[in-house]
């Protein structure tokens, strides 16, 4: 009898056992079907106004929209972006936290410093890439400055004006391949978002800065900033008027930039799928793409593992970069 109810208890034990898990299974499926049934937060790891913040919002916009839930923007600006991607993956990974990632908090980040408390391949699931874009290098509007051989002598003659604006490694890496090309001088000015760059350079309290299309085009447009270049080897159609790097004989000076929405990993793949195709249809939106063109960006939408190959790529190719040129960060 004693033999007997240990097997009847122990059945009894099995057959409890697989009800809870199924019980928590079937809350878990019903959980991501009915996702989502809250507002999404979607962390912007700079200050409102900058490239990722525009883009944020923009795009936010019409995937809330498709999504049926409000998408609150949080903006969470701390060391070039990095402290937000540690609180995003720091965030259960149950979809209503996203992140807007950055070339310079992700790839170069990765690429820049050894220590990272995060990776971006690891910790993060790549959703989308809203857009790629070049960055401009600006200079004040009011200075004599009208040429990149005209920047290079004005630094050189006066080194201890010559700041630099930058928010994250991606912006500073491309002015120091500048100044590794050219022998001018410069020192940083770190600050909180690309919109403060401009505003510097504005302010005549930096000499250049290479921010990001969104908050630079519009202002040179109007004269509030002077554009005497583009990263890369091709023209802005936003600023025609206005050289590439490699037609002034800088091809190294190339950066191309992204911005994209990631989630932390661990997040169910059925939520991932229905955030994809939402941002994906987004980013795609006749009205949605034709501004982020007016931004002077490249409208995205690739696919995560598209996503996922452009973002390791981009680490072992600046990755070349800091060990070719000898670069430290701290």
């Amino acid at each position: 009898m004693d033999a007997q109810l240990c097997r009847w208890r122990a059945n009894i034990a099995v057959i409890a056992v697989s009800l809870l898990i199924g019980a928590s299974c079937a809350a878990h499926a019903q959980s991501d079907a009915n996702y989502p049934n809250k507002p999404i937060r979607v962390i912007v790891p700079f200050v409102a106004g900058g490239g990722n913040d525009i883009f944020a919002r923009l795009v936010g916009a019409k995937a809330s929209e498709i999504l049926g839930q409000q998408l609150i923007i949080e903006n969470r600006p701390a060391a070039g972006g990095r402290v937000a991607a540690e609180y995003v993956v720091s965030q259960p990974a149950d979809g209503y936290t996203l992140y807007i990632g950055a070339s310079g908090n992700m790839s170069v980040a990765a690429a820049v410093y050894p220590d990272l408390a995060y990776s971006p391949l690891k910790n993060f699931i790549p959703l989308t890439m809203i857009a790629d874009f070049p960055l401009v290098l600006i200079v004040p509007p009011k200075s004599s400055i009208k040429t990149v051989p005209d920047l290079v002598a004005f630094a050189k003659a006066n080194p201890d004006k010559s700041t630099y604006g930058t928010t994250s490694p991606a912006f500073t890496l491309t002015t120091e391949i500048l100044k590794m090309k050219t022998g001018m001088p410069g020192v940083a000015s770190p600050l909180k978002g690309s919109s403060e760059m401009v505003q510097c350079v504005n302010q005549d309290l930096c000499l250049l800065a290479f921010p990001d299309p969104p908050p630079s085009v519009s202002q040179a447009q109007d004269g509030m900033v002077r554009a005497i270049a583009v990263t890369g080897d091709k023209r802005s159609s936003q600023l025609p008027d206005v050289p590439s790097m490699t037609e002034l004989g800088y091809p190294e000076v190339n950066t191309k930039l992204w911005s994209g929405v990631l989630v932390a990993a661990g997040t169910p793949q059925p939520i991932v799928d229905k955030l994809v195709d939402a941002f994906q249809k987004a980013i795609r939106d006749k009205d949605v793409s034709a501004r982020l063109v007016q931004l002077g960006a490249n409208p995205g939408g690739n696919s995560p593992e598209e996503f996922r190959k452009l973002i390791a790529s981009d680490i072992a190719t600046y990755s070349a970069v800091v060990k070719a040129a000898n670069l430290k960060f701290q």
